[in-house]
């Protein structure tokens, strides 16, 4: 098993997390890392600032954001010494749509680690999200949909394209999600490439 960090991102509500949980039980040797476990952590640097809890807001994007991504990417790096895979749960929006981030990180990895960087693109309806963001009825999800077409409008919906490359299997994989069959389909498939040995 060649060694392999795995991203999988998508826009909130797509079943991000659900797929990473699922592709985590699937896959053998594993570290499952979700950058949510680093919430407690913000949370008290947001007292400690005296600021209001506000992921979305100006504090956590200036102080807080970027360190977060860093250090769950460190804890992957670290734990790629260790074992095969490592999937890290996280949107890595920003990072995704920054090529030449995307380029450094898959040159660390091959150059420092002997491993492919592999990203995991959910898809999902805007339609779908929509009654799924409804559904789990989160207060994080409030000003969302108080002006949805705002919101999506502000959001990456679209297939990321541009990071896949030709003679890389792993650069882009898109796992389908829109409902169980496609589901069960893109689990199946995901997976088997993910453990295969690159050629």
């Amino acid at each position: 098993m060649e060694k392999k960090l795995i991203l999988v991102s998508a826009p909130p509500a797509s079943g991000k997390t659900y797929v990473s949980m699922k592709l985590a039980e699937n896959l053998k040797h594993v570290v499952y890392l979700d950058k949510d476990t680093l919430v407690p952590l913000s949370n008290v640097a947001f007292n400690v600032a005296n600021e209001p809890n506000d992921r979305e807001g100006p504090f956590f994007e200036k102080y807080l954001r970027d360190v977060e991504y860093q250090v769950i990417l460190n804890m992957a790096l670290d734990a790629l010494k260790y074992d095969d895979i490592v999937l890290i749960n996280a949107p890595f929006t920003k990072e995704i749509h920054d090529q030449a981030y995307i380029k450094a990180l898959r040159k660390e990895l091959t150059q420092d680690y002997g491993a492919h960087l592999a990203i995991v693109w959910v898809i999902c309806s805007i339609d779908i999200v929509h009654q799924r963001m409804i559904e789990r009825n989160s207060p994080r999800d409030t000003f969302k949909l108080a002006d949805w077409d705002t919101y999506v409008k502000s959001q990456h919906f679209e297939v990321p394209t541009w990071l896949k490359e030709d003679d890389d299997p792993y650069s882009l994989i898109l796992f389908n999600n829109n409902n169980d069959a496609e589901f069960q389909e893109s689990m199946a498939r995901v997976t088997k490439l993910l453990e295969e040995r690159k050629k």
